[in-house]
This record gives structure tokens, sequence and C-alpha cells, in this order.
């Protein structure tokens, strides 16, 4: 019986989108704050070779749906890293695509409204404009590299980027991040595998050659130099791999095939066991692994918003709890501010025995 491919029809709308270079004229940033972000990557960069002995946070909230609540909570993590500065460098999430194992809200810029609409000029509109009121505030901002076309958008404004678990082996973005001006994080899969980050490092250090979109919107032959400040971020598994016996492991993994041994533990996923409050716990082991002399672990990731746990989105918003996240469970901003506080404590002794020896 001969059997035939039955065709979808994609939906095409010919509309004439937005190009990166027009949304950043609409909502730009200033030559300072361009000088500010650069500072802020050479940062990260220094604390990943080594160079700047203090502990890099990057936390926030899982992901964006509410840039007031954002806002709020970025203005308390800027109060906060202006006291820890000297033993802590904060980077904030400012999450604002998702990725799904299935299907699920995909985030700000998919979605602003949050009902399935997916008016994604809107959600760059809206994005774009909340972001540059996070750089107006002076904090070096974190997200998630997803969609190849959407880093456009933005990619002057991020100073440090994550590729998830489910896209590290990704060919597409490797590419991408091939080209990011800069630091990308890796996690390792979610199976707990690292090999694939370790590859993801490897990669996008070299220059690539990909289509993709320019500033103006248009379709173009893309080469890229490589991105010399590539690192991994354990996350988890199937089971935690934040362990000291995890982290060493994996460092001679690392060694082993060429890449630097420097490594970002993710509290969150699995290795809180998708429980958020476990990630006190998480974060306790890895400052214990510090103050015990590891030096390969220089940074850690926290899930956080103003208050606790999660919810679902409901077609009434007006019954949606102000700061609580609709994505991955947070911790509240009094338990963050608790860890970090007790990190600083910790990391001064760290940095001060440094400086004796």
């Amino acid at each position: 019986m001969e059997s035939t491919l039955e065709v979808n029809d994609i939906e095409y709308s010919e509309l004439d989108f937005i190009s990166p270079s027009l949304l950043k004229s609409q909502y730009p940033i200033s030559a300072n704050e361009k000088f500010e972000i650069n500072k802020f990557r050479k940062t990260i960069c220094d604390i990943i070779d080594g160079n700047d002995p203090r502990l890099l946070v990057i936390c926030g909230p899982c992901s964006i749906h509410d840039p007031y609540a954002a806002i709020e909570y970025a203005q308390r993590l800027k109060r906060i890293s202006e006291k820890v500065e000297g033993q802590i460098f904060i980077v904030m999430r400012a999450y604002l695509e998702k990725p799904r194992t299935v299907s699920g809200w995909k985030g700000l810029i998919n979605d602003p409204n949050m009902d399935g609409s997916c008016n994604i000029e809107q959600g760059l509109k809206v994005s774009r404009d909340f972001l540059t009121h996070l750089v107006q505030l002076g904090i070096p901002l974190a997200t998630e590299v997803l969609d190849p076309n959407i880093s456009h958008y933005f990619n002057d404004i991020f100073s440090w980027a994550a590729v998830g678990a489910r896209t590290a082996e990704s060919q597409i973005h490797r590419e991408l991040a091939s080209g990011l001006s800069m630091p990308v994080g890796y996690k390792n899969t979610t199976s707990g595998s690292v090999l694939p980050a370790i590859h993801a490092i490897q990669s996008s250090s070299l220059s690539h050659s990909y289509i993709g979109v320019n500033e103006d919107g248009k379709v173009c032959l893309i080469r890229t130099p490589g991105n010399s400040h590539g690192h991994i971020i354990l996350r988890g598994g199937k089971s935690p791999n934040y362990s000291h016996e995890h982290v060493i492991d994996h460092v001679s993994e690392m060694k082993k095939m060429g890449v630097r041994p420097n490594v970002v533990v993710d509290c969150s996923h699995g290795n809180s066991e998708k429980d958020f409050r476990r990630q006190s716990i998480v974060a306790d082991s890895v400052i214990t692994q510090i103050t015990q002399g590891n030096r390969h672990i220089v940074g850690l990731m926290l899930e956080s918003h103003l208050h606790e746990g999660n919810q679902p989105i409901l077609v009434q918003r007006e019954l949606m709890k102000y700061g609580v996240s609709i994505t991955d469970g947070c911790i509240s901003w009094q338990e963050t501010e608790k860890i970090l506080l007790d990190i600083n404590q910790k990391m001064k002794k760290v940095n001060t025995r440094k400086t004796s020896e």
C-alpha cells in the first residue's frame, strides 16, 4: 500500500516585523551604560579566569512574567550587591524565554499576555523596555540563549548567558555562543552527563559560519570569532552532582579534554531535586567546598523571587500573587538575602586566607 506524506499548512506573517536595530533605537541604552556592561562582562571573565577572587552569583526569578515585580526585585538585589561586592559579584537572572520539555508558557518574549496569543513583536518591545530599566539601575544581567534570532535584539544588554541542558548539544546554539561578546555557561544534560557541555565549550571557542539575521532583520551569512570564556554549569540530572566527589570528577574530565576546569553550580533543578527549598542546602555545600580549598568552583546560581514557591497562570490575573514565579519554584527574598549575607561572611575568610598565603 502506497503511503503519502501530508504536508501541513504553515502560516507565514508578511508584516514588516521590527528589526533588531529599530527595536534598539526605540529602547536605547546610553554610551555610559554600554561601557558599564562591558566592565561587567570583563569582571565575569576575570572571575572565570581566576584573576578576580570574588564568587560569581547568578540570582533571580526562574523567568520574568511581571516586569514591575522584577524591577522591585532588581532594586533589592542592587542594594544587597553593594553590601557584598567585596566578596560576591551578583548578576541578576532576567530570563525572557523558557525551554519546555513538551509544552507550556514560553516566556515574556514569546507570549507576553500569557494567553497563547504569542504576540512576539509586543513581547520584544515589552522585554526591551523592561531590560533598559534594569540597565539604568546598574545591575549586571543574565539570560538563557534559546531562539537564535531573538538574541540579536538584546545582545548589547546582557553580561552573561547560559545554554540550557536541552540545547547544550545543539550545533546552532554552539555557533551562536561563539559570536556572543559575553561569557557563556553550558549546563550538563538533563540525564547528568557533562560531556556535551565540554564539547560545547570546545566548539564555541572556534570560529563558525552560519545563516542568521543581521541588525536590519535581513537573512545573511554570519561569521563568528569564537568565544574563549565558555564554562560548565553543574545543574544535576537524575540525581544531584554538586558534591565534592562530583566536582572533582568533572574537573578531572575537563582537564583531560583540555578545557579550563572551572565550574558554576546551579543550586536549583536536579541539584535541589526540584524542591526550591533545598537550594540553601546546595549553596551551603558549595561554599563549604570553597572554604576547604576548592578553587575550581567560581560561581553558583539561585532561583529567587520576592515571594517563595510558584503559581499557575490564571485567566483572572487579579487573583495571581504578586512576586511569585509562574515557572519553577523560587526561594523568597528573605531567604535569598540570608544566603547571600552568609556567603559574604564565609568568602571573607576564604579571601583573607588567600591573601596571607
